[in-house]
C-alpha cells in the first residue's frame, strides 16, 4: 500500500502532467494556423475526441466518416491523426506519399513489445527496416522459399484431415458421426505448425501422441501470447494518447505490456537456442534441416552485431504472430460465411471434385484452378479484412492530401473495412457474394486486404496459399453445418485484427466419398 507522502505527490503529479499536455497542445495549434486541414468534429480539451469511440474502434471511426467527411483529422489524446475512407485519398498516401508515410508512430504500448521499435512491423523507414524485410523476404517469403516450403503446408493440412477424421470416429461407431471443431483453435495450430516448420523446422500442435507434451504447453503459451499482443497493441490503446495514463500506470496496463514482451522474448530466446543446439558436432548441419533460424545463425557467425539474437527473435515472432493469426482468423471468417451460405459452400464443393476429384487431397498445385475459391478468399478478405484499419502509419513529412494540408508527425488510419462496403462501389456491399468477382468482374475494383506500398504486408502471397489450401480441403473432405438452427454470430472484435467476436465452433463428419481417402492418411 503507498504511504501518505507518496498519495501527497499524487496531485502535482497529476497537475503537471496535464500542463505539459496543454502546452503541447497550445503549441501545436500555433504551428498549425493558416494551414488547410481537413475536417474535423468538435473536440474536447486534452482528450480530444477520445470520448467520442466504441469499440470495435473501426465501426466507431466509420460513423465519424459517415457524419463529417471521408478525409478527417481528429485528436487521439496528445496525437494528431488523419483518418481516412476515400479510396483516391489513401492511395494518395500509399503511392505518391508512399515514403512520407512509411515510418510507424512510436506508440508507448509498442516500445516494449516491438523491443524499442526494432521489429519488422514496428521500425520506422531506414536502414533497419530495410534489413529486415530483406531477410523476411528472401529466407521465408520469397517465391522461391515459397515453392521449396511448399510440401510443409501440404503435409501439415494432410495432418490436420487425418486429425479431425479420427476425432469424429472416435465413438467406435461403424460409421463416422459428427463431432464439434473449434475452427479457430484448430486453424491456429494449423497456421502455427505451418509457419514453426518453415521457420524453426519444429511442429507445435498435433493429435496424441503427434508432438511432445512440452511443445503443446509451449504452442498453448504461443497462442495465449498472440493473443494479448493483439488486444494491447493498437490504435485503441489509452496510454498512447494520454501520456498521464502512462506515467501513472492506472489499471496495470503498462505493467501487463512489460511482463508480455519479457515473455514473448524469453520464448522465442528458447526457439533460437533449441535450433542452435540441433547443430551436429562437426558438421555444421542442423537436425531440423535447412531453415531461417538456421540460416540466420550462419550469417550470425559472420556478421554478429547485424544478425544479432535480438534481430533473431524479432524476426521470429513478427512472422510467427502475424502468419498464424491473420491466417488463421481469415480461416475462421470464411468457415463461417460459408456455414451461412450453404449454396456457397455446395459450388466450392462441386468445383474441388470436378477439378481435384475424390480420390486424392486438395494440392496447393490445384489452387489456380479453382477461381470459385478464390473468388471466397477474396470475398472472405472483402467483408473480413483482418487489419481494419491496417498497421498506423506516420508522416516524417509536411504534406498535402486530397487538397488539404497534413502536417508531419501525424498519424494516418486507412480505413478500409468502410471501403470494402462502400454502397458506390459495391452492389449490396454487406452481401457475403462470391459471384462479384467471377469472370473477373471485381477486378479494377479498390480492396487493400494486405496494404499497399513500402508498408504492404510480405507475406500475402503465403497468407492466400495457406489460407486456399485451407479452407478447400475443409470443404472437400467434410461435411459441415452449424451447432444450432441460428446463423452464425458474425460480430467482430476488437484489437489490432478484427477476430470473431464470438469464436466459431461448427458441427462436422467425412464425406463418403473422401472416407477411403482419409481413412489411408
Amino acid at each position: 500500500m503507498a504511504d501518505a507522502g507518496t498519495l501527497s505527490y499524487l496531485p502535482l503529479s497529476l497537475a503537471t502532467a496535464l500542463f505539459f499536455v496543454l502546452l503541447l497542445l497550445l503549441t501545436k495549434s500555433r504551428r498549425e494556423r493558416g494551414l488547410r486541414l481537413p475536417p474535423s468534429p468538435p473536440s474536447l480539451p486534452v482528450i480530444g475526441h477520445l470520448h467520442l469511440f466504441k469499440k470495435p474502434l473501426h465501426r466507431a471511426l466509420a460513423n465519424l466518416a459517415a457524419a463529417h467527411g471521408p478525409v478527417l483529422l481528429l485528436r487521439f489524446g496528445s496525437r494528431r491523426v488523419l483518418h481516412i475512407t476515400d479510396p483516391a485519398a489513401a492511395e494518395e498516401c500509399l503511392t505518391a506519399h508512399d515514403v512520407v508515410f512509411a515510418n510507424r508512430p512510436r506508440l508507448p504500448s509498442a516500445r516494449h513489445l516491438s523491443n524499442g521499435y526494432t521489429t519488422l512491423g514496428s521500425s520506422s523507414y531506414g536502414a533497419n527496416w530495410r534489413n529486415l524485410r530483406r531477410i523476411a523476404t528472401v529466407e521465408v517469403l520469397s517465391a522461391g522459399s515459397l515453392l521449396r516450403s511448399a510440401a510443409v503446408r501440404g503435409d501439415e493440412v494432410r495432418l490436420a484431415a487425418r486429425r479431425l477424421f479420427l476425432e469424429a470416429a472416435a465413438d467406435g461407431a461403424s460409421e463416422p458421426s459428427p463431432a464439434r471443431a473449434d475452427v479457430k483453435a484448430r486453424a491456429f495450430e494449423l497456421a502455427l505448425n505451418v509457419v514453426a516448420r518453415m521457420i524453426a523446422g519444429k511442429r507445435y500442435c498435433g493429435g496424441e501422441g503427434d508432438v511432445p507434451e512440452s511443445e503443446a504447453e509451449e504452442a498453448a503459451r504461443f497462442r495465449e501470447m498472440v493473443r494479448e499482443y493483439f488486444a494491447m497493441h493498437g490504435a485503441s490503446n489509452l496510454q498512447d494518447f494520454l501520456p498521464v495514463l502512462g506515467v501513472l500506470d492506472i489499471g496495470g496496463a503498462r505493467r501487463r505490456v512489460v511482463r508480455l514482451a519479457r515473455k514473448r522474448n524469453e520464448w522465442a530466446q528458447r526457439l533460437i537456442d533449441e535450433h542452435r543446439a540441433s547443430f551436429d558436432d562437426g558438421k555444421g548441419k542442423s537436425r531440423c534441416g535447412r531453415t531461417m533460424v538456421g540460416d540466420l545463425l550462419d550469417m550470425q557467425a559472420a556478421d554478429p552485431e547485424a544478425y544479432s539474437d535480438k534481430v533473431i527473435r524479432a524476426l521470429c515472432l513478427s512472422i510467427l504472430q502475424t502468419g498464424t493469426d491473420t491466417s488463421s482468423s481469415t480461416i475462421e471468417w470464411g468457415m463461417a460465411e460459408l456455414l451461412n451460405h450453404p449454396n456457397a459452400m455446395a459450388k466450392a464443393r462441386v468445383e474441388l471434385d470436378e477439378v481435384v476429384g475424390t480420390g486424392r487431397l486438395l494440392e496447393e498445385a490445384d489452387l489456380p484452378s479453382l477461381p470459385y475459391l478464390q473468388c471466397i478468399i477474396t470475398e472472405t478478405l472483402r467483408l473480413h479484412p483482418i487489419a481494419p484499419l491496417l498497421a498506423p502509419h506516420e508522416s516524417s513529412a509536411a504534406c498535402s492530401i486530397a487538397g488539404y494540408d497534413i502536417p508531419a508527425g501525424t498519424m494516418l488510419l486507412v480505413n478500409i473495412h468502410t471501403m470494402h462496403r462502400d454502397a458506390r462501389v459495391w452492389e449490396e456491399p454487406a452481401r457475403f457474394s462470391p459471384e462479384r468477382f467471377e469472370g473477373g468482374r471485381g477486378e479494377g475494383k479498390w480492396m487493400l486486404p494486405f496494404g499497399m506500398g513500402r508498408r504492404g504486408c510480405p507475406g500475402e502471397a503465403l497468407g492466400v496459399k495457406m489460407v486456399g489450401l485451407a479452407l478447400g480441403t475443409l470443404v472437400q473432405c467434410f461435411e459441415w453445418r452449424r451447432v444450432g438452427d441460428e446463423e452464425v454470430d458474425m460480430a467482430e472484435g476488437s484489437g489490432l485484427t478484427m477476430p470473431m467476436a464470438v469464436p466459431l465452433e461448427a458441427l462436422y463428419w467425412p464425406r463418403a466419398e473422401m472416407t477411403p481417402v482419409l481413412r489411408a492418411l
